[in-house]
């Protein structure tokens, strides 16, 4: 059995890491830490796991949780794990990060896109960005330290990844129009987030300067072996939980003259996901929605080829709390343990 540690487990991502867990044959969670509850029943916190779990929260006592447990997930803001880990945690327990510490591999990059300084750059080059379908290889039971991608960035990535890696788009006119639920945001009250400010409305944010920017365009910069510059727009809508992003991008046009056709986009969409638990390619004329992912571990793709501009727009949709945070996270944890990679993860998406 894994024990597993979890920091910032009364946020909304630390939440769902719990209630993913709760149902993991492998996995016992020994460790509730939060800042802001220590000492109170969990289930105070969370009303949904009344009678399900009498754990009391505890406090993010980093270097004592490493003796006790196997894993420890941090679903914390940005700087926490960076302003602790050091050489020795990293030899007594593995860790995956649900912040965007360790993602980022241009320590320049992520200081300027995130405005903090990193306290612990030496152990960048090391962590493995935790997106299982593109680094599966990379995650092993060597690996010590994972970045666990947002939700923006794995559904940004992912529906555009096999087109780029293919060189089938012109990346540099690749745009990520991205809506989100308020749930993204995090549990903390803020205003933008408070209900009449989010309740039949919808807002651009992060205009030209949101901080994922770079790691999709480092990840694709990867997948393509070039430098990627993307515009990337996220947009707050008034739901709990999903993101949906449409994305366009120039078609490159083969030696003919003509656009590639649909057949010959579907197959390489399916060169590289028809074997993926957790990707779904939807049939021809069928657009993704978020809520034929809510509360599940998919994310779900399609495309339309514009005859008429020469571009491409691809969509993807997946839930922001799982796929795009604790669920990728358990995912990663699966892949760190030699297990079953959808262990803990067979869930069919809540409709409506």
């Amino acid at each position: 059995m894994i024990k597993v540690g979890i920091i910032g487990a009364t946020g909304y991502a630390g939440g769902e890491l719990v209630r993913i867990l709760h149902n993991h044959k492998e996995a016992e969670i020994i460790w509730y830490g939060s800042k802001s509850y220590i000492d109170k029943k969990y289930s105070e916190v969370y009303q949904n796991m009344f009678q399900i779990t009498e754990d009391i929260c505890r406090d993010d006592n980093l270097k004592e949780l490493a003796k006790q447990v196997d894993v420890i997930f941090t679903a914390t803001p940005q700087g926490f794990l960076a302003g602790l880990l050091d050489e020795e945690l990293l030899t007594k327990v593995k860790l995956v990060d649900l912040s965007a510490d360790y993602r980022i591999k241009d320590v320049a990059v992520y200081e300027r896109w995130y405005g903090i300084e990193h306290k612990s750059p030496e152990f960048i080059a090391e962590a493995v960005y935790g997106l299982c379908e593109i680094n599966r290889d990379r995650i092993t039971d060597k690996t010590r330290l994972v970045a666990n991608p947002g939700c923006y960035t794995t559904c940004s990535i992912l529906t555009a990844y096999p087109l780029v890696k293919e060189g089938l788009i012109d990346v540099n006119t690749l745009i990520v129009d991205a809506k989100s639920g308020t749930s993204g945001a995090g549990r903390g009250a803020k205003l933008p987030n408070l209900y009449c400010e989010v309740n039949e409305n919808i807002k651009a944010y992060g205009v030209a300067s949101h901080r994922h920017t770079p790691e999709i365009e480092e990840q694709l910069g990867y997948a393509g072996g070039c430098s990627v510059t993307i515009n990337f727009t996220p947009h707050l809508v008034p739901m709990n939980r999903g993101i949906l992003v449409t994305e366009y991008a120039s078609l490159k046009r083969k030696n003919d003259g003509s656009l590639p056709s649909y057949e010959e986009i579907k197959a390489v969409y399916d060169k590289y996901y028809e074997k993926e638990k957790f990707i779904r390619v939807l049939e021809k004329g069928v657009y993704p929605e978020t809520k034929w992912v809510e509360g599940s571990n998919y994310v779900d793709i399609n495309f339309v080829i514009d005859e008429r501009t020469g571009r491409i727009i691809m969509l993807g949709a997946l839930d922001n709390l799982v796929k795009g945070a604790a669920g990728q996270a358990v995912q990663n944890m699966n892949l760190l343990f030699g297990l079953k990679e959808s262990e803990g993860l067979e869930l069919i998406p809540c409709f409506p």
